[in-house]
């Protein structure tokens, strides 16, 4: 059989970077299919962003590929790859109006000023700015800001967009807002994503796949639900946001009780700890140490003998209360170190 042209979307291969002779990356391997948005998930310094801006071409690897297809980017100038590009730092021109913004980048490509004018208008409505063209921008709010960042992205038609912490700077509700909006629309308009960010909400609220980096490597990558039910390592389960990491002995035991698995670390899922109001016969005792209502859901801190475990209960509870603890079927995943 034939070979054909490859399946388009981005494909990283053994990207390493290296800074003053550190490495910052090393042999990342990443793909990114059309209409697929991939979250880049790690602390600061992890190398989210300058994988981003690898594939932006902003930053030279030492070694590895880019790829869109079969089309190798190595050589090819950032302005070139077709690729938009979205900074928390959302770098409007002030002496623009909004429409100016967005027509920024079209005007400099040369596309003729009814086209221009027709995709501007198509990008603010699909951010929600309808109406907003003749706006100036530091009358704009810190989300309105952003969105006319978008929309200029947007406006140029790319076939990846990269988005590098672009809701950092916001507040938390208007940033869960947005968060929403944009996943939204980036499954409205099937576009190919890749999103930086460290809040795990966030990352869970937008991918399709999650990436975790540390290190300079891809620790975990996989759906929301694959990394979610299995980290894999430690390091990949705190950026999740999993708490509950408990050590074992060599024996296996914790004040859990012997657990099947172990020496070392193991994730015990919140979402498998199951709490009674009142300790039945076998069950494990615990105190409430924290009570509190998150999301419209009640989330408790109980202690067991020791060991601090963050659970969901049905019903709420108080400070001091003495309740039962059973370990549902898989909750307890082992990790890595």
């Amino acid at each position: 059989m034939g070979g054909g042209l490859e399946t388009p979307g981005l494909k990283v291969r053994d990207l390493s970077v290296v800074f003053d002779g550190m490495p910052v990356l090393n042999g990342i391997d990443l793909s990114v299919a059309p209409g697929e948005v991939v979250v880049l998930l790690g602390p600061s310094g992890s190398g989210k962003s300058t994988l981003l801006r690898s594939v932006a071409g902003l930053e030279k690897p030492v070694s590895g590929e880019v790829k869109w297809g079969d089309e190798d980017l190595s050589g090819v100038p950032t302005h070139q790859r077709g690729f938009g590009l979205v900074f928390q730092d959302h770098a409007l021109f002030g002496h623009r109006d909004v429409a100016g913004n967005v027509d920024f980048g079209l005007r400099v490509a040369g596309m003729p000023s009814a086209a221009r004018a027709h995709r501007v208008t198509r990008s603010l409505a699909l951010v929600g700015l309808d109406g907003f063209e003749s706006r100036r921008v530091d009358t704009l709010s810190g989300g309105e800001a952003q969105r006319v960042a978008l929309a200029r992205s947007l406006a140029a038609g790319p076939r990846l967009l990269m988005l590098d912490e672009p809701l950092g700077s916001l507040d938390r509700a208007l940033r869960e807002r947005l968060t929403s909006d944009l996943g939204s629309l980036l499954r409205r308009i099937g576009m190919a994503a890749l999103h930086v960010t460290h809040d795990h909400d966030e990352a869970f609220a937008l991918a399709d796949r999650i990436a975790v980096l540390g290190g300079g490597r891809i620790d975990r990558i996989g759906t929301p639900d694959e990394v979610w039910t299995d980290p894999g390592t430690v390091h990949a389960a705190r950026c999740l946001g999993h708490e509950n990491l408990v050590e074992l002995n060599s024996a296996g035991e914790c004040a859990l009780g012997l657990l099947g698995v172990g020496p070392g670390t193991v994730l015990v899922r919140a979402d498998r700890v199951l709490i009674e109001p009142f300790p039945g016969d076998g069950e494990l005792t615990a105190e409430v140490k924290t009570s509190s209502i998150r999301g419209g859901r009640a989330v408790v801190v109980v202690d067991v003998s020791g060991v601090m475990l963050r659970a969901w209960p049905r019903n709420v509870l108080a400070v001091g209360d003495r309740v039962g603890v059973t370990l549902g079927s898989g909750a307890i995943v082992p990790l890595k170190s």
